[in-house]
């Protein structure tokens, strides 16, 4: 196996970002070096190496969350990697889906993306409910029953907002479109398309 692309810092060491190979979110940076990210590459889940420890640790030995690799990439100038995996629960020991949650330089709120914020934050519940199933959780129904019956959802819930503007009932409208809009985030993360990608295509037909 040849590595020779791979630039190791001076303590043999390369930064790893752990990205979520369905959803694009970025889960957790960690470090590898050369006989983890080996292992890595034989095993095809990710391991990692503990600077504290000065020890691999595979990652969710432990806790059951393992991270199955997909496609590993390396940057332009080799010193980082990029790891596509699938997720199995939480990335972050905190519990949390993903480990970058805290926000350092928030988006500027405008009055022309309030709307697109609340669509972002009921799609990253929806995220959340994906990498943390809770009990009695609708969502979790949804996801559980599958592609099938989200899309069914979806077109339940456009009729019946069809239905409500053809009756000119604002109030009624406006429920009926709240509920497709939520059960249409449900089926787009499910699928793994994220939010960013409808915002591409919606302004490609500007």
């Amino acid at each position: 196996m040849e590595l020779s692309a791979i630039k190791f810092d001076e303590h043999g060491l390369v930064p790893a970002v752990a990205q979520d190979a369905k959803t694009g979110a970025v889960l957790m940076l960690a470090y590898m070096n050369e006989e983890s990210l080996r292992r890595t590459i034989d095993t095809g889940y990710a391991t990692y190496y503990s600077r504290s420890r000065k020890t691999l640790w595979k990652k969710g030995e432990t806790s059951g969350h393992v991270q199955r690799v997909r496609e590993i990439l390396y940057d332009c100038d080799g010193d980082t990697l990029l790891l596509k995996v699938v997720q199995t629960g939480a990335a972050c020991h905190t519990g949390a889906y993903s480990c970058f949650q805290n926000a350092l330089l928030a988006p500027q709120e405008t009055e022309a993306n309030p709307g697109a914020k609340v669509l972002q934050e009921v799609y990253n519940v929806v995220l959340d409910r994906m990498a943390n199933p809770k009990e009695g959780s609708y969502t979790n129904y949804l996801l559980d029953k599958g592609v099938e019956k989200i899309a069914k959802k979806v077109g339940e819930e456009a009729t019946e907002t069809v239905i409500a503007a053809i009756k000119n009932d604002k109030d009624e409208t406006c429920y009926e479109a709240s509920d497709l809009l939520y059960h249409l985030l449900v089926l787009l993360a499910q699928r793994g398309i994220t939010l960013d990608e409808i915002w591409t295509e919606l302004a490609s037909r500007r």
